[in-house]
């Protein structure tokens, strides 16, 4: 059974991708994967997210930060500033930094990633559009479809945040009543069409 649904709660999501350095003529840069397209995230044993490669067709536009930690506080770089590139490829949403040498907090951070210490990565969004599905099995996958994108970050521990998983369970009862709510009134309409 499929139901669509449409919300929008701050989100944040992990994703395994590991980030490259390197130092051109502009300065130092750190690049990467911060979404990869069709993986299955496990938010809890049985329950799976994806991001469909449509997610961001509609979010780069916009004014989006690189943190590091999601700590706002920690800017790395910032689309209007030119200082953070996003691009969508077949692969997922990558992304390019130019780390501010005179920042010590980024070039400590890029020293970090150039020795493999930090090499994780998330997203902060806005849910617009996505689907859920639930399996015979009792399984079930959300699809993300369509976001509005803050932030990517550079973390040191990526992991769904207790209030998303709690936000998904929510939702998981919300579409069973939904779903339950859609069978006993095609039932009501069956039978009254006996009658």
């Amino acid at each position: 059974m499929e139901v669509k649904t449409d919300r929008t709660l701050r989100q944040v999501r992990s994703c395994a991708s590991r980030f490259t350095t390197r130092d051109d003529q502009g300065g130092p840069v750190i690049e990467g994967y911060f979404a990869v397209f069709n993986s299955d995230y496990e938010i809890w044993p049985g329950a799976t997210e994806q991001v469909a490669p449509e997610a961001f067709n509609n979010a780069l536009g916009g004014d989006i930060r690189a943190l590091c930690d999601h700590d706002t506080r920690l800017v790395l770089g910032r689309t209007t500033a030119g200082t953070l590139s996003l691009k969508v490829d077949e692969r997922g949403l990558w992304g390019s930094i130019k780390i501010n040498e005179q920042d010590s907090d980024a070039m400590n951070l890029y020293a970090r990633v150039q020795r493999g210490d930090v090499s994780q990565c998330s997203f902060g969004f806005d849910i617009l559009d996505e689907e859920y599905k639930e399996n015979p099995d009792g399984s079930c996958l959300w699809i993300i479809r369509d976001v509005f994108l803050y932030e990517v970050s550079v973390c040191t521990f990526p992991a769904y945040a207790e209030t998303s998983v709690e936000a998904r369970k929510n939702d998981r009862e919300t579409q069973r009543r939904r779903a339950l709510e859609l069978r006993k009134n095609k039932l009501k309409e069956r039978i009254a069409k006996w009658h």
